[in-house]
């Protein structure tokens, strides 16, 4: 069987191996977003305490492999009846919320300070002046980076196949053993990545474009 008859005849099984690798990135970045921003803002604080946080947790995601993390998750989140697919979920969010607390740490130290001094002088507190006028803008200049972590935690996800679930990597490992031919699926499944990426790509710079237009 060549290539292509491989490939058309096994689209419904990657095609729901490519829909759980979807989930498992969509659902973690965007709980790592809300991990991230928090830090972020642990980093600029003015509490030292606050910032040594947040240095410990960002070191401690940068000095430990993610499968090693995963791995934790997995066995720490089991234990208490918790599914594999949170528990993967979650090692995703806490490994890439580091990254995304220095995106969002430099895009938010980037926005003029004379902007915030602008918002206090128009009787908003700190933490108003922080919503309405610092984080669009700052959100808006994190956008390119955060596509980025979005595609970097999209072929991450792979490694939650080591763990028993059944995402793009796991399906053409699979039927690699069970065909004696793993050079032709993970070929396939290289396709499917490229694929994803090319679409993720497409709807962040379509984003961009929007956002720059409305600017």
């Amino acid at each position: 069987m060549n290539f292509f008859e491989t490939f058309t005849g096994t689209i419904d099984v990657f095609l729901k191996g490519m829909l759980l690798t979807f989930e498992l990135t969509v659902v973690s970045v965007f709980i790592a977003i809300f991990i991230g921003l928090f830090f972020a803002f642990l980093k600029i604080s003015k509490m030292k305490v606050l910032e040594i946080i947040a240095d410990i947790y960002i070191f401690v995601v940068r000095g430990t492999p993610l499968i090693v993390q995963i791995f934790i998750f997995y066995f720490g989140l089991t234990a208490l009846q918790i599914s594999g697919f949170w528990s993967v979920v979650l090692g995703l969010a806490f490994h890439n919320g580091a990254y995304i607390a220095e995106i969002f740490r430099g895009t938010i130290q980037s926005i003029d300070k004379g902007q915030m001094e602008a918002g206090r002088s128009l009787g908003m507190s700190n933490g108003l002046t922080m919503r309405r006028i610092i984080l669009p803008q700052a959100f808006r200049r994190a956008l390119p980076p955060l596509g980025n972590q979005f595609i970097i935690a999209l072929k991450d996800s792979s490694l939650a196949s080591f763990i028993g679930m059944y995402e793009l990597f796991s399906v053409a490992t699979t039927l690699g053993s069970n065909n004696f031919d793993y050079m032709t699926y993970l070929l396939i499944v290289a396709v499917y990545y490229l694929v994803l990426v090319l679409f993720f790509s497409v709807i962040v710079n379509f984003v961009e474009k929007r956002m720059s237009l409305s600017d």
